[in-house]
């Protein structure tokens, strides 16, 4: 069954995210001026929370929103990329991994893939597991069978 399109342009986002992450992260070392305390922290964060959000995005939903699992294994994948990004910019000059940064960007992709699915929940535009839009309709009331009024 092939995705629909909103799912498709999400995973495309996705994938464009992590690769200017891994562009940006294979630059070589130098100096940014700092506008504020933590503003290294807060890059990663940011970053790392949108790419969560868009692979949330870009996992199927069920009809009554995402189950905890996916959003779990996006976490996984969120913080395994941040770790693989450190490891890498180890090999790159002027460059160095820190802790804090792999905390910063897991911290971000765990804010970033939650957002996703409580949006989700709450009744957001993601698309369904039909890759239609979800329409809240009103639910019959069930009136047990000894409370029933026969109708001649």
């Amino acid at each position: 069954m092939a995705a629909d399109p909103a799912r498709k342009l999400l995973l495309l986002l996705t994938c464009l995210w992590a690769g200017l992450i891994f562009y940006l992260s294979h630059q070589p070392g130098t100096l940014v001026p700092t506008l504020f305390p933590m503003q290294d922290k807060f890059l990663h964060f940011t970053a790392y929370a949108i790419l969560g959000f868009l692979g949330m995005g870009s996992v199927r939903a069920m009809t009554h929103g995402y189950r905890p699992e996916q959003a779990w294994v996006i976490c996984l994948l969120v913080g395994l990329y941040g770790i693989s990004d450190e490891i890498h910019q180890y090999f790159i000059p002027g460059r160095m991994p820190d802790v804090l940064d792999v905390a910063a960007d897991i911290a971000g992709g765990i804010l970033g893939t939650w957002l996703m699915y409580y949006r989700r929940q709450a009744g957001g535009t993601a698309p369904a597991a039909t890759g239609q839009l979800e329409v809240n309709r009103p639910v019959p009331a069930v009136v047990p069978k000894h409370q029933e009024k026969r109708v001649q």
